[in-house]
């Protein structure tokens, strides 16, 4: 069934998905010792891979599922509420996103160039890599791993990235190009299980029988 939603009326859902396709580390120190695209490279990312991932958001924690299929699929699973998943044609900037609420029953489809009228600056580097381009200066270093730091679940390397006084402890794994740890005074994302096997087709198929279809993209191109 198709109902027509205003911007107000998106729900929880998309609200909850923008949070987590990334774990957003903002950065603003003046001096620049590497640059983000130099460190947090995805050239020569895996074919696929699948992991299992936890993370703190606004003080909760949250558990999420992630399959990526190369440049072109993403697929989340978030504490088994929220399922959002993004496609797009290889080497292209422009992606399309739908968020499903399991327990609204609501589909929303929204596509980059809307995300980024709104506001939401999600980039399927976010998505895809777990992390968020930093905005303004930034500092970024590599380092040693922090005081009390988790073991990671395979080889990462440890970087330094700075902004008003804070440091964010980053764990990066050149192999599965994603964050294995990110640390501050807290936890802040850890992946506790991972593969890169082939992932099956069926596993990107979008099940919304029975949910309200919400098309953001006409609410924002009307406004």
């Amino acid at each position: 069934m198709k109902h027509a939603f205003s911007r107000r009326h998106w729900g929880p859902g998309l609200r909850i998905a923008t949070l987590c396709v990334a774990i957003t580390v903002s950065l603003d120190v003046p001096a620049k010792e590497l640059k983000f695209e130099e460190v947090f490279r995805v050239k020569g990312e895996p074919v696929a891979l699948h992991y299992q991932a936890e993370f703190a958001a606004k003080g909760a924690k949250h558990q999420m599922e992630v399959w990526r299929e190369g440049e072109l699929r993403v697929k989340r699973r978030t504490d088994d509420e929220i399922e959002t998943y993004a496609f797009r044609k290889s080497g292209d900037a422009e992606f399309r996103m739908s968020v499903l609420d399991m327990k609204k029953r609501i589909h929303t489809r929204i596509d980059r160039t809307n995300l980024y009228r709104i506001g939401n600056f999600t980039d399927w580097f976010d998505l895809a890599h777990g992390l968020k381009h930093p905005m303004g200066d930034y500092q970024i270093a590599k380092s040693q791993s922090p005081d009390n730091a988790l073991k990671a679940v395979e080889p990462c390397q440890w970087y330094d990235l700075k902004q008003n006084g804070q440091t964010t402890h980053i764990c990066w794994s050149m192999q599965n190009r994603i964050p294995l740890l990110i640390q501050t005074q807290q936890l802040v994302w850890r992946v506790s299980k991972l593969d890169r096997k082939s992932i099956p087709v069926k596993v990107f198929e979008i099940h919304d029988q029975g949910f309200v279809h919400n098309d953001a993209n006409q609410d924002i191109e009307r406004d």
